[in-house]
């Protein structure tokens, strides 16, 4: 006879996550670092008590905001590099709602959380229960098909066994390299407190390893062909060679063979900036010693990345007619984007099995030369953009040089608006996950609950926050959960006073400057934030300071303090490093009234063309 449990639904989702482990470097450890809960009706008598009973084995952690515990765990999973994990729990309604555009910054980077939002009632007697979205033309909808576009796996449990094959379907999606994200389990309030008979087998200890695709023999001989037939070969790294803890097989296939190093957002760092290859950032962002390669490459090796706007200059950037792709990815649909030879595999393996394909071949020197010329140039602009400045308000660049040369072995967290871009071109991380940047979606609000998730991930390491105002305005709750955690973080509040990056791209396309900046913004009343005095408020230590010299000393300070610091300095909304970066298909109005929008759209007209239509 099968040994069974008795148990509520919540009480077997508890128990079941608690008992999945991860081996890391030969330890096994917990799969799910913790659970991040809000609670309300929907989720506080059923999960709540369940979490309650495994508190010992599964910690459940308290936030302020649903969307921030979400990035919390989402930021965690990647400084994890997708081995461990977190899961998430709302009420219903607003609570569950609040995630999903962290669903889909997960969704967009292929990052793992598990989602379980409270659901209406499945036995439907009290209907409409508070909260719950009517549709009346379908009974079964509820406001958390919201998440079935942004979920790798959507399910909706109306009845307590259902969970079991859920479960296992979840744990397939989560651990999996090509099909990983989100997993939202919509979790109907009776369902969670309603009890079964689950077989005990059901909560025993599962260790996931991670799974490595090895390259189809033919793939694998027509890309080792394609490269051995180029003159000007370049490889392209993104998320996927960090994904796969694919560092050390990057640094030797560039250095066997000669190959130049090309870094996207989510692939900066998977190779030390000081190897004598790595040309840094490509593309929009990139630096010019990347982007002139790109431009004359006759083969571009694509490793772990989906090749998305940003990173080809919106197909703008390869100019080399005869420019050839080979994708080495482990997803199918990345491999066969924009037409290129693929080579589905798991990074690691898959560098090195071409690397063994291609003994004794290397890039022509000529090549490589041109590669270390163009890398000490953009060290030489680089330096100067980021060097101190006696000036009022200094630049995003200027503000980077003085993080760097004061917390140089710190993990950078930030996601979106104009520092994003600077500090792809600029930072210069030396290990693998010391740039951490949420770009695939680029959210504003992810950089302070992302921060304390790296920080849970790696918590031995200093953790540098760079935020610009407008993005600290519209997600800053978490500090306080940082605080309360003891979780120490530095942030650094860079105060331009409106959205300054969209605003220069305003300017950019010819638009006169409106609605962004806060001066140039409705208003009776010029707003005065005091964001020191409301860092104070959640519990850090707090301070503004003037100029690049006083940032300096208040850095080394905040490294010293075992508190979270908050360190605010105004920035000039307008200046941006002029060096590197690319074109970035942004379409400007075929008809204004404005002179400057005419001519920005002649431009654009004659930057369509050089487009790459494949």
């Amino acid at each position: 006879m099968t040994e069974t449990i008795r148990l509520t639904m919540a009480q077997a989702v508890a128990r079941f996550l608690a008992a999945q482990r991860t081996e890391i470097d030969g330890e096994t450890v917990p799969l799910f670092a913790g659970v991040w809960a809000i609670f309300g009706h929907g989720n506080v008598a059923g999960m709540g008590e369940a979490l309650h009973g495994v508190r010992d084995r599964l910690p459940t952690y308290r936030a302020h905001n649903e969307q921030g515990m979400a990035h919390a765990a989402i930021a965690f999973a990647k400084a994890s590099f997708r081995r461990r994990m977190m899961a998430c729990t709302t009420s219903i309604g607003p609570g569950a709602t609040n995630m999903v555009t962290a669903a889909a910054l997960a969704h967009v980077n292929r990052l793992p959380v598990l989602l379980l939002p409270g659901d209406v009632f499945a036995n439907r007697r009290p209907d409409p229960v508070l909260q719950q979205v009517e549709d009346f033309s379908d009974g079964t909808v509820s406001a958390n098909d919201v998440f079935r576009p942004v979920s790798r796996y959507f399910d909706r449990i109306t009845r307590p066994e259902q969970i079991i094959a859920a479960l296992r379907r979840a744990m397939q999606v989560l651990t999996d390299p090509a099909e990983c994200g989100p997993v939202t389990l919509a979790l109907c309030q009776d369902t969670q407190a309603e009890a079964y008979d689950y077989p005990a087998a059901f909560f025993a200890e599962t260790v996931w390893t991670q799974r490595r695709i090895r390259p189809d023999e033919a793939e694998l001989a027509r890309a080792a062909a394609a490269l051995r037939g180029a003159k000007k070969p370049v490889l392209i790294a993104g998320g996927g060679v960090l994904y796969s803890r694919a560092s050390a097989a990057l640094a030797r296939f560039a250095q066997d063979h000669g190959v130049p190093v090309l870094e996207t957002q989510a692939g900066k760092s998977a190779l030390p900036h000081a190897h004598p290859l790595n040309m840094g950032a490509v593309g929009v962002t990139g630096t010019s010693a990347s982007n002139r390669l790109a431009e004359e490459a006759d083969l571009v090796l694509a490793v772990g990345t989906r090749l998305q706007d940003f990173t080809t200059g919106s197909w703008a950037l390869f100019k080399n007619p005869k420019t050839r792709f080979v994708a080495l990815n482990v997803a199918a649909a990345d491999a066969a984007k924009h037409r290129a030879m693929p080579l589905l595999a798991d990074a690691r393996v898959g560098l090195d099995a071409l690397g063994a394909a291609l003994k004794g071949w290397s890039a022509p020197e000529e090549w490589q030369g041109k590669a270390h010329e163009g890398k000490a140039l953009w060290r030489a602009d680089a330096d100067t953009a980021m060097a101190a400045t006696n000036v009022e308000r200094p630049s995003d660049a200027q503000v980077i040089g003085a993080v760097q040369r004061r917390l140089e072995d710190a993990v950078v967290v930030c996601a979106a608006g104009g520092l994003p871009g600077e500090l792809h071109k600029l930072w210069r991380a030396e290990r693998a996950g010391d740039y951490h940047l949420e770009y695939g979606f680029s959210c504003m609000g992810y950089e302070i609950a992302g921060g304390l998730g790296v920080k849970l991930a790696r918590p031995d390491d200093e953790v540098v926050v760079m935020v610009g105002d407008g993005s600290y305005m519209m997600l800053n709750s978490e500090l306080s959960t940082a605080v309360m955690m003891g979780q120490k973080l530095t942030l650094v509040v860079l105060d331009n006073r409106g959205f300054g990056c969209i605003n220069r791209l305003q300017m950019g396309t010819g638009g006169a400057n409106f609605n962004n900046l806060l001066a140039d913004s409705h208003h009776e009343v010029m707003p005065e934030i005091d964001f020191v005095l409301h860092a104070r408020s959640m519990g850090a230590h707090a301070e503004k300071v003037a100029g690049i010299a006083e940032l300096e000393t208040a850095l080394a300070g905040a490294r010293e303090r075992k508190a979270t610091s908050v360190i605010v300095i105004d920035t000039d909304a307008l200046a941006t490093t002029e060096a590197g970066g690319h074109w970035w298909d942004v379409a400007v109005p075929e008809v204004s009234d404005r002179a400057e929008v005419r001519a920005k759209r002649a431009e654009y007209e004659t930057m369509i063309k050089q487009q790459r239509i494949v």
